[in-house]
């Protein structure tokens, strides 16, 4: 029997899978020989390898990268702590490690399709357990992000077959049950570096709070901010400009938007920050100012790559939060801990650090995926989750509005929440074919 079972989906999947993880162009793609022809991205630098030697070897390879991929190598290795060591030479700190690898549960089925020849004989040295790969890995100093799997049904099968295997990995998503499976890593950076900051403000009618808010930010740096100021029918534009005029020790910067929306006044701040690390801190005074270079520092020590606010964990000052909202920040929080396979206790409070690196996904996200949500909570962290960033939560005591009113609109807005929610499950959980 010559047939063969095609893998040309199951590549395609792979190779888009990957796309996600691509920050820039310094990255690597180690390959197996055998499958140079299956891969076609054309984001990274490829390398291949022949996993018929005892181990691959990287000694010609002069050059550090951000980001290392392995894609069908490790199952050949025949010594994968040696090849994690070469791998963590070549890497720069901070860089990600991508490990693409065959779920050792579908191990019997494989093999059994191999003596049906149905399906190409695999020169693998042998299929290794998720926590195996973890614990090696981290025997040499990588420090483990996430996995995920992808593809239940790899075959086309005249256009069923995607619409069968995103159907699995839907119903399935929390079971870690694809035959492809994807563990990301980090080289983290043994010591702490000083970052230049970048601080964001949105403010719609927020006259009221804002020379306080700017008082009460510790100076323990001159950081960088960013007053983004909306449409408003008090004088915010006009505080703003007061406060860019005349505070002497941060550098602040008033820019009015173009838009409408929270969201909108974040991304605009985006593309005038110069920060290596950059903060959003709403104009309402509900978050202490004074807590920031607690967020920064979890950056700054290699902690995190992320950093979101939780407001759920310490008692709130009263009337700082409905019962309503309460309920529903509790309700996303479950359901997005889950999606994103991130235990967080909060995903929409409004303060968030995070590194400079992921303005240019964000873009990607928004633009590869055509989702965008009201206030730019969910957008940063899906981003951070999708991307393979470790993310971090630090606590904060919620405070009441001193001036002003809130923005939100409870039911409109959470709708808008829920169906952004929605179409985002189905992106992080199913294959892009």
């Amino acid at each position: 029997m010559n047939f063969k079972i095609s893998n040309k989906t199951f590549y395609k999947r792979h190779n888009n899978e990957l796309e996600r993880f691509l920050y820039n162009e310094n990255s690597l793609h180690v390959i197996n020989e055998i499958s140079k022809h299956k891969i076609t991205e054309e984001f990274s630098t490829k390398y291949y390898v022949n996993l018929e030697e005892p181990s691959p070897l990287f000694t010609e390879i002069s050059s550090k990268y951000d980001l290392v991929i392995l894609t069908d190598v490790l199952e050949s290795s025949t010594d994968i702590f040696e090849l994690f060591k070469q791998i963590k030479k070549i890497l720069n700190p901070n860089g990600k490690l991508i490990i693409s690898s065959i779920n050792t549960k579908w191990n019997f089925i494989l093999k059994f399709l191999e003596i049906l020849k149905l399906k190409e004989k695999s020169n693998q040295f042998s299929y290794i357990h998720n926590k195996k790969i973890q614990n090696v890995a981290m025997g040499v100093g990588f420090e483990l992000i996430n996995t995920t799997s992808r593809q239940f049904f790899p075959f086309k099968t005249f256009f069923i077959g995607n619409f069968i295997n995103n159907l699995f990995e839907i119903l399935f998503f929390y079971l870690n049950l694809g035959f492809k499976t994807y563990i990301v890593f980090k080289n983290p950076l043994l010591e702490n570096k000083t970052l230049t900051k970048t601080i964001i403000v949105p403010a719609k009618n927020e006259a009221g709070n804002l020379e306080e808010l700017i008082s009460r930010i510790p100076k323990d740096y001159p950081y960088e901010i960013i007053i983004s100021c909306g449409k408003s029918t008090d004088n915010t534009l006009e505080i703003a400009k007061k406060i860019n005029t005349q505070e002497e020790f941060f550098k602040v910067k008033t820019i009015e938007q173009t838009l409408n929306g929270k969201a909108n006044a974040v991304w605009e701040a985006l593309d005038h920050s110069t920060g290596d690390c950059i903060a959003i801190l709403d104009a309402d005074i509900s978050v202490d100012p004074e807590t920031l270079p607690e967020f920064f520092s979890i950056i700054e020590n290699n902690y995190a790559d992320f950093v979101n606010g939780t407001r759920l964990i310490y008692d709130m000052e009263l009337g700082a939060m409905r019962s309503i909202n309460k309920i529903g920040n509790r309700i996303f929080q479950y359901f997005i801990g889950r999606l994103i396979n991130v235990n967080l206790t909060d995903s929409l409070c409004g303060t968030k650090v995070f590194k400079k690196e992921l303005i240019s996904k964000i873009k990607w996200w928004q633009d590869k995926y055509n989702v965008k949500d009201p206030f730019g909570d969910f957008d940063l962290i899906f981003t951070a989750a999708y991307t393979g960033n470790k993310i971090l939560e630090y606590p904060i005591y919620y405070r009441s509005r001193k001036y002003g009113k809130t923005q939100i609109s409870r039911f409109r807005d959470g709708f808008k929440l829920i169906k952004y929610m929605t179409r985002t499950f189905t992106i992080f959980n199913t294959s892009k074919s």
